[in-house]
């Protein structure tokens, strides 16, 4: 499947409830903004993918490559391997995306303990389980930004091209 049909795919199962902003979970909680826009001056985004589930993984590197450009650099599907990985390469990424739930612990597991990162960098979770309750605990932890990857694909997608 492309990226594109991948894409709207997704959007069509999207109900119309729309965004949960989570500057309205708590006001000592603030989203970080967007990278700023890529221009042709500028090296490619480069990000970092932490999710277990195959499919979606090469879904999203697809699409993410197809519609951003951005390059993917590497990958895990379990908390240890991305924590490694992120300690042997603090500055070879722009943007993490973390799933939650991994084939061995957890994506909270990885801000926890890897989710120290530069001003320059990005931190996005995207889960299936972005409750209000969630999305507090990873913006607490570190994360910049939460998406669920069910219904808000679409702002994901436009939080990583800003």
């Amino acid at each position: 499947m492309s990226a594109m049909h991948w894409i709207a795919a997704l959007l069509r199962l999207r109900p119309q409830t729309g965004y949960v902003n989570p500057q309205i979970i708590s006001t000592r909680v603030t989203p970080r903004p967007a990278l700023p826009a890529l221009t042709e001056d500028l090296m490619t985004l480069k990000a970092y993918i932490v999710e277990d589930n195959a499919v979606i993984r090469d879904n999203l590197v697809e699409t993410l490559g197809e519609v951003l450009g951005v390059e993917t650099v590497g990958h895990s599907s379990t908390e240890s391997d991305a924590c490694r990985w992120l300690d042997q390469h603090p500055k070879d990424w722009d943007m993490l995306i973390l799933d939650l739930f991994l084939a061995q612990g957890t994506g909270l597991g990885v801000l926890q303990k890897c989710g120290h990162h530069r001003k320059n960098q990005r931190v996005v979770v995207l889960s299936n389980y972005a409750t209000e309750e969630v999305r507090k605990r990873c913006l607490v932890n570190g994360a910049d930004a939460v998406f669920d990857k069910s219904t808000e694909i679409d702002l994901f997608l436009q939080y990583c091209s800003h």
